[in-house]
């Protein structure tokens, strides 16, 4: 069986969406099937609307077992405030319903990539499936699913809603255009990562019957036994640390982790944060206007190895990640993993993963004071903390490894592209 991804990000880059794909290619390669990844050449995110970010000089590379193939993208202008201009007018047609055929056209103008159409139109009649990701990025998806349709090509869908808060709508209609969820009907299965994106997208319309809840896992051996000595000699630390793993911007919730942190050394808290991930340029321009006593607390570990990270893990006291752009969270399973207590924002995906008061806390996104009352909690009441810690240990052991998700994408994989469309 000839499998293809399609994923505009992907290994190196560091990201719980691209590990999910990593993750499934690989095992679906070692079963004997032929797996194909499309992707671009974009390291940072913000290259798919701004130039001069970094991106990758490998246009092919063969890895375990994967075909990974990158392709350029275009950028309609070089302005940086087009892409994001234009999403706003998108989610302004969608509000008044707008024709689709004007939504297509308006969203296919920037970001595109077509050398990776090109292939796949060269390609087509070779393929079995194509598992696509993800709405965000659906100008680059459309044509995909087009051709897919076009020749009777089953499609699978990964959409990685972001669900955004209860009390703020305005953030998810970003993730649910018109032309966005259209891909969504004219695939064959939705995966969805929790519960509450399932409802959700069947609020919009998605059939319940195309849509499975898969989740996402960890390998537990690849993320344990890090060097927290080495690690705390490397950077100079004694105190405790409060640690945070992601893409460093405001949606993630790390300025308000910054700002919570302030406000507890304020009080004489001892403990420093360490940040890794990659940052986006708003978080680096509010990083250095911080008064230099703040920024030696911090320690930003931009784009850390595996190895930097698992021994940041073994050296925290406790992992935050506040944010609303998550469906799943993959880092919060890393955390439980390494035996850390964790805290999330009620809001995304997140509370179908952190159960408040059994294995973490959950806070409201972006209030400096709930979340700084919590690593106050976490880091001064040792008993809670490692109860939930060994209360999240336990729930990924059980239902949240990579086996365990892949058991159940593996089904649906097998299943659809054995099955006739009803394109």
């Amino acid at each position: 069986m000839h499998i293809v991804h399609v994923v505009q990000l992907y290994h190196p880059v560091s990201s719980g969406s691209v590990q999910y794909f990593v993750e499934i290619g690989r095992r679906l390669a070692a079963e004997g099937h032929t797996v194909t990844v499309l992707t671009t050449t974009v390291y940072d995110l913000e290259a798919f609307w701004q130039a001069g970010r970094r991106e990758i000089d490998v246009p092919y590379e063969f890895d375990h077992g994967c075909h990974i193939h990158r392709f350029p993208i275009v950028r309609f202008g070089r302005h940086p405030l087009i892409y994001p201009v234009l999403r706003r007018l998108l989610v302004e047609l969608g509000r008044i319903g707008a024709p689709m055929a004007w939504v297509r056209w308006l969203a296919a103008l920037t970001p595109k990539s077509p050398a990776m159409v090109d292939w796949l139109t060269t390609h087509i009649a070779d393929i079995d499936v194509i598992h696509v990701t993800n709405v965000t990025l659906d100008s680059l998806v459309h044509p995909i699913v087009d051709l897919a349709v076009a020749h009777h090509i089953p499609v699978i869908m990964t959409p990685f809603i972001h669900l955004g808060e209860v009390r703020d709508p305005a953030f998810v209609r970003y993730y649910s255009m018109p032309q966005q969820l259209d891909l969504l009907r004219r695939s064959q299965a939705v995966l969805t990562m929790t519960t509450r994106e399932k409802d959700f997208l069947q609020g919009q319309g998605i059939d319940a019957q195309r849509m499975h809840v898969v989740g996402a896992g960890v390998t537990p051996i690849h993320l344990q036994h890090g060097d927290a000595v080495a690690f705390r000699q490397r950077h100079n630390i004694t105190a405790p640390i409060v640690l945070q793993v992601g893409a460093m911007a405001r949606d993630k919730g790390t300025i308000t982790t910054v700002q919570a942190m302030q406000q507890l050394w304020q009080t004489g808290e001892e403990a420093e944060l360490v940040l890794i991930g990659a940052p986006l340029s708003h978080f680096t321009d509010y990083m250095n206007q911080l008064p230099q006593e703040m920024r030696a607390r911090i320690h930003v570990l931009a784009y850390a190895s595996d190895a930097e990270k698992r021994d940041a893990y073994a050296a925290a006291s406790l992992f935050v990640m506040p944010s609303r752009t998550d469906s799943f969270g993959i880092v919060f399973l890393e955390a439980w993993v390494n035996m850390l207590p964790v805290i999330g924002a009620d809001a995304g995906g997140i509370p179908d993963v952190i159960d408040h008061n059994h294995d973490g806390l959950l806070v409201e996104f972006d209030n400096v004071e709930r979340l700084a009352d919590a690593i106050k909690t976490l880091l001064h009441n040792p008993p809670l903390a490692r109860s939930f810690a060994q209360n999240g240990h336990d729930k990924v052991l059980s239902t949240m490894t990579w086996e365990h998700v892949y058991a159940r994408i593996r089904t649906l994989v097998v299943q659809h592209a054995n099955a006739p469309t009803d394109h």
